[in-house]
C-alpha cells in the first residue's frame, strides 16, 4: 500500500498518559499517524523515540487555540487528502466540589474538554461527508455516565461531550460517518497525579478544619488505591482504540474497562434512586463527611426522640 493511500488518524493530546499509549499503538498500524501536542510537551516526543517519517508527523497543537486547530486541518486536508480519523483525546481534569468551583476552571476545563474536540471535529466533516467516509473518536470516561463527588467539574464537561457526540452520531449517519464514545473506567497509572485544584479546593483539601476537607481527603485516597488496583493499563485502553477503528460498525459507546462495563450495568438494571443510595454508601469512610463545619448550625436533638 503506497504511502499516499493509506488512512490518516489524528490524534490530539499525543505525548503523555492514555494518548502516550495510543499514540505508540498508532505508530505500528499500516496507517498514516500525525500526533499533537501542545508546544510546551513537545519535545516528549524525541524522548519517546518518535520521529518524523512519511507515515508520521508531529504538530504543535493547543487545542484551545482556534488558530492552530484550523491549521491543522487545512493541512490535513491540502497536503495528505483529508482526515479519515479523528481521535479527540486531550484533556484536563479538576477536583473541586461545585461550591469551589470558579469562573477559569470552568473556563478552561470546558474549552479542553468540549469545545475544542467539537471545533475539531466540525472543522473535520466537510472532508468526511464530501468522501462519505470518516471516523470520529472522543476519548470521555465514566465520569461522563455517573458523577463521583470532588470531581463535579470533570463529570460537568464530560457529561456535556457525551451529549453533543450522541446528537453528533444522529447527524452523520447518513453519510456513512462513525462516531464512538471511548469510555475507560479507573486506569492502572499515576494520571491522577495530574489533576488540578481550584485556590479554594486546594485549601480545603490542606485544611483539617475546612467543611469539606473529608470529601477530598477520602476521596483522593479512594480514587488512588482505585487506580494502583485497577486492571486496566493505559496501553490496554490503547488496543480497544485500535480494535474500534478497525472495526466496521462500531457502537457509540465502548466500555473500555471492566468497572466501566459494571457501572454501565448497574444503570441500567437498578431504579435510579437505588443505584445512588447504593454508591453514596459505597463512598469511602462517608459518615465522617461534614462533620467538621465552622459555619454550619449546632447540632439539634432530633425532635422527635425529645417527645419520646
Amino acid at each position: 500500500m503506497n504511502a499516499s493511500s493509506r488512512p490518516l488518524v489524528v490524534l490530539t493530546g499525543a505525548s503523555t498518559g492514555l494518548g502516550l499509549a495510543i499514540a505508540r499503538r498508532l505508530a505500528a498500524t499500516p496507517c498514516r499517524v500525525v500526533l499533537t501536542a501542545r508546544a510546551d510537551s513537545f519535545g516528549r516526543f524525541a524522548r519517546w523515540g518518535f520521529q518524523e517519517s512519511e507515515t508520521l508527523k508531529l504538530r504543535r497543537l493547543d487545542v484551545t487555540v482556534a488558530a492552530e486547530r484550523d491549521a491543522l486541518i487545512q493541512e490535513a486536508d491540502s497536503s495528505w487528502g483529508g482526515v479519515d480519523a479523528l481521535i479527540n483525546n486531550a484533556g484536563v481534569a479538576f477536583r473541586t466540589v461545585v461550591e469551589h468551583w470558579d469562573t477559569t476552571a470552568w473556563q478552561e476545563i470546558m474549552e479542553v474538554n468540549v469545545r475544542a474536540p467539537m471545533e475539531l471535529i466540525r472543522l473535520a466533516l466537510p472532508g468526511m461527508r464530501a468522501r462519505r467516509s470518516g471516523r470520529i473518536l472522543n476519548v470521555s470516561s465514566v465520569g461522563g455516565m455517573m458523577a463521583m463527588p470532588t470531581m463535579s467539574l470533570y463529570s460537568a464537561a464530560k457529561f456535556a461531550l457525551e451529549g453533543a457526540t450522541e446528537a453528533l452520531w444522529y447527524e452523520v449517519r447518513p453519510w456513512n460517518l462513525q462516531v464512538t464514545l471511548i469510555e475507560p473506567g479507573f486506569i492502572r497509572s499515576d494520571s491522577f497525579r495530574g489533576t488540578r485544584f481550584t485556590a479554594r479546593s486546594f485549601h480545603s483539601a490542606m485544611a483539617a478544619d475546612d467543611p469539606y476537607h473529608e470529601h477530598y481527603h477520602q476521596m483522593a485516597d479512594f480514587i488512588e488505591r482505585m487506580m494502583a488496583q485497577a486492571w486496566s493499563t493505559p496501553e490496554r485502553i490503547a488496543r480497544c482504540v485500535e480494535r474500534t477503528l478497525r472495526r466496521r460498525n462500531p457502537p457509540l459507546r465502548v466500555y473500555a474497562t471492566p468497572d466501566a462495563h459494571c457501572f454501565a450495568l448497574l444503570r441500567r438494571l437498578l431504579p435510579r434512586g437505588l443505584y445512588h443510595a447504593i454508591l453514596y454508601r459505597a463512598l469511602p469512610h462517608v459518615r465522617s463527611w461534614g462533620k467538621t463545619d465552622p459555619d454550619g448550625p449546632e447540632p439539634q436533638e432530633d425532635a422527635t426522640r425529645e417527645r419520646r
